[in-house]
């Protein structure tokens, strides 16, 4: 195989503990070389091996890190809710039920589209640099769309989950009991084959704690692996159900108490942020601050949605995250990364050491501050996944299977 040598880095994120500089493990005047299967080789640009390149890439002191590992995000459904998002910049409050006017777009829309779609929000979050994306279905809430919707997502990423506990729907008003044995019986019998993850919408106006725990076990004997939307909208279970069946992250985490933020750091369940959802539901952002502080892991995801968080980008994120939820640069350029790819239960992306992945991302910038520093500047340069170049100057190839 073709081994790179990408060289004159400015600043290279490692995210390598072994390199003992910080959170990130940034190394200055670097040089990274891989092949289209792994990382094999770091350090100073002056030290390369000689006769290690076959190719070798020069960025001319350009910033490089980690693809991003988007770990929650909602590709595949029909329509959107633009008037939605406009009626609550008016003042409206936000809450679950607009979820419903989605799955009937959904519901309408083919195979054909649902597809199409999910490729083309996929093909464009690689255009900001995530390399590796989650997507889960949620918006069929019968067993034949709630299949269809993970076979659409099977076509652009493996990280695929059943979230066929996003809300009760219109048919089953009245009856959630009857809605949730459907969840937990008939529907994951149609979608475990397609899914590799069991989420549930755990909050006010969706799933309480009983119920969220009966699907998520049900899910779990299937080998379904489970994570969580927790206490977006307000105080709930969602935190302590998430830690108790040991699932591998809990989404949103917005109002979060003592004791639940003491459960997550005592834990290997990682606190997924998504301040795309905050920014555009003008709603409290979570305090990322505490729970660093207490030690929880933390991850941020772009949770793009078409009802909350209609956003691909990364870089967006971060900005967001750093401006108004209290996270240093680093912490949140960590987060996107690293602690992604813990809430994957990914150990091959989210850093570049040897042996991992060869997914990264070259900035038209000289550190990675600048992801945040820039806010809306399109500063992603170059997408590299699995060693092959995937996105440059804003072209960009399709979406590969098992991202």
């Amino acid at each position: 195989m073709t081994v790179t040598v990408v060289t004159n880095v400015g600043e290279l994120i490692t995210n390598d503990p072994e390199h003992d500089v910080g959170l990130l493990g940034a190394l200055r005047d670097a040089a990274i070389a891989f092949d289209a299967e792994s990382v094999l080789w770091v350090g100073a640009a002056a030290d390369v091996p000689e006769g290690l390149a076959d190719e070798i890439v020069d960025v001319d002191g350009r910033a490089v890190l980690p693809g991003f590992v988007d770990s929650h995000n909602h590709l595949a459904f029909g329509g959107d809710r633009a008037d939605e998002f406009a009626a609550r910049m008016a003042g409206e409050p936000y809450g679950a039920g607009g979820i419903r006017s989605t799955v009937a777009a959904t519901r309408a829309a083919s195979d054909r589209q649902l597809t199409a779609h999910a490729r083309r929000l996929a093909a464009e979050a690689l255009r900001s640099g995530i390399t590796t994306i989650e997507s889960k279905s949620g918006y069929g809430l019968t067993v034949h769309d709630e299949r269809r919707s993970l076979r659409a997502i099977g076509s652009v990423t493996a990280e695929s989950t059943y979230l066929g506990a996003h809300v009760v729907p219109a048919e089953f008003a009245g009856r959630p009991d009857d809605y949730v044995s459907l969840v937990a019986g008939e529907m994951l019998d149609a979608c475990a084959p397609h899914a590799k993850w069991i989420d549930v919408f755990c909050d006010r106006g969706a799933f309480d704690g009983d119920q969220a725990r009966e699907i998520l076990t049900a899910g779990i004997s299937r080998g379904l692996l489970p994570r969580i939307h927790a206490n977006q909208l307000g105080h709930g279970d969602g935190v302590r159900v998430a830690v108790e069946v040991g699932a591998a992250s809990a989404d949103h985490v917005t109002f979060a108490t003592d004791e639940d933020i003491e459960a997550l750091a005592g834990s290997s369940t990682v606190a997924t942020l998504l301040p795309g959802a905050e920014f555009s539901t003008r709603a409290t952002y979570p305090d990322a601050r505490r729970l660093l502080d207490a030690g929880a892991t933390v991850a941020l995801a772009c949770d793009c949605n078409p009802g909350s968080s209609y956003t691909t980008s990364m870089p967006f994120c971060i900005a967001v995250a750093v401006r108004d939820m209290r996270m240093t640069p680093a912490e949140a350029v960590w987060a996107a990364t690293a602690g992604g790819a813990a809430a994957l239960r990914r150990e091959d992306v989210g850093s570049l050491a040897v042996g991992k992945r060869p997914d990264l991302v070259v900035l038209d910038a000289p550190s990675v501050v600048h992801l945040a520093y820039r806010p809306g500047v399109p500063i992603v340069e170059t997408v590299w996944r699995r060693g092959v170049p995937v996105y440059s100057a804003g072209r960009a190839a399709g979406p590969e299977e098992d991202a």
